[in-house]
């Protein structure tokens, strides 16, 4: 019998995907003082890939020279922008760091586009990162700020190739055998972290409830809101990203924002709205 908790409409199920990624971001910031930024990013994505690989039990005998040479980058592009986005929420507020990252698959909607409206958008996100950027001694970690940036552009990465590879695999297998990548990359920091000698019974199943918010539930939840809402409205809601983060922020680990950063955020998310709106309107 199916669990009652992917048997929710769309909508909801959207949103209850962002609220769990934003509190899984939270959890993992509980674990940054015992196990590091890259401990728990390799304990997250480990974890993640042994629950993926025993849902969806790819069989790699079947997996051809192309699907392997699409699936590798996948993986260590989702692997490289989970511990940069790690190594960036270390050291600055988590919604920050999501709004920072967002302007990463923002812009890459904007770049392929010709309407004069969309470098409005591009100008709107800019802003938003010329608010949150450290130009003088605002508190800001300029290297948290950088990392969120980072991060973002392998969040670009990660959405390219995965389009790519959900034209010649399995959503399933892609994910599973990607994650195991992304564990591969990640795996060496975590090792070299000398942090990683506090890992306890306590600590392993936090980062195994970690795996379940960050990953396993969202993307049920996503898989099955897309089989019945358009891309456009999946787009939108997303939006909501960074805007959920500051409040998980706030709720669990107490980040308050400043009105300058608010502003920044709200940016953010107006230029991603407007580009998502704007995008369906070339179309018809």
């Amino acid at each position: 019998m199916k669990s009652k908790l992917f048997n929710i409409p769309p909508l909801p199920a959207v949103l209850l995907s962002i609220l769990s990624v934003q509190c899984g971001a939270a959890i993992a910031k509980t674990l940054f003082p015992a196990l590091g930024a890259a401990g728990t990013a390799t304990l997250r994505i480990g974890i993640s890939a042994i629950i993926l690989w025993v849902v969806y039990r790819p069989n790699v005998k079947t997996i051809s020279a192309k699907q392997w040479r699409s699936v590798i980058p996948y993986g260590l592009s989702l692997g490289a922008m989970n511990v940069i986005f790690y190594l960036a929420i270390e050291r600055i507020p988590i919604g920050l760091g999501v709004t920072l990252e967002f302007v990463g698959p923002l812009l890459l909607a904007i770049v392929g586009s010709k309407q004069i409206v969309d470098f409005l958008w591009a100008f709107l996100a800019a802003v938003g990162i010329a608010l949150i950027a450290p130009w003088s001694n605002n508190g800001i970690d300029l290297l948290g700020v950088l990392f969120a940036l980072l991060a973002g552009g392998f969040w670009s990465g990660y959405i390219i190739l995965g389009g790519k590879i959900s034209k010649i695999m399995k959503g399933g297998d892609a994910v599973a055998i990607g994650m195991l990548f992304a564990t591969i990359l990640i795996l060496p920091f975590g090792m070299l972290s000398s942090r990683m000698e506090n890992l306890n019974p306590k600590y392993l199943a936090m980062g195994a409830a970690l795996a379940l918010l960050s990953s396993a539930i969202p993307f049920s939840l996503e898989m099955k809101a897309l089989k019945h809402i358009p891309a456009r409205t999946f787009s939108i809601l997303m939006s909501l990203e960074p805007a959920v983060a500051a409040i998980c922020g706030l709720i669990f680990l107490q980040e308050y924002l400043s009105f300058k950063e608010c502003l920044a955020m709200a940016a953010v998310i107006i230029a991603s709205v407007g580009s998502t709106l704007s995008a369906k309107r070339s179309k018809l």
